[in-house]
């Protein structure tokens, strides 16, 4: 008797909870890709900036200074376009997790609602 009673209060708090996982795994599940995606382009940036700074240190010349400023419009438009890229995947990762939640949203209000 108080076994079944048991597996009845079990069974419909994880019906309850039920929700409020998914949408945590979600949540989970968004940070990572979003720490991965700032991680990618901290790294991608950092080393940017590295090789600029390495290729600085190496004019010796005014022939060097002058190919120096030529690298560094090359540098600067990939790194516009790097940015744009960024922006890009973020927008995207946005509207996958706007798109996930509103499903998500729609399952539950389905889930809670009465039927006619």
């Amino acid at each position: 008797m108080y076994s079944e009673l048991f597996k009845t209060f079990t069974e419909q708090g994880e019906k309850a909870f039920a929700p409020i996982t998914n949408y945590n795994k979600l949540v989970v599940k968004n940070i990572e890709e979003l720490t991965a995606l700032q991680l990618a382009a901290m790294k991608s940036y950092s080393d940017a900036g590295v090789e600029q700074l390495k290729a600085a240190s190496e004019i010796a010349d005014v022939q060097g200074l002058v190919d120096f400023n030529v690298k560094q419009v090359e540098a600067m438009t990939s790194l516009g376009q790097q940015m744009i890229e960024d922006g890009k995947k973020l927008a995207k990762l946005g509207q996958d997790f706007k798109s996930e939640l509103d499903e998500m949203a729609s399952e539950n209000l389905e889930k809670a609602s009465p039927v006619v």
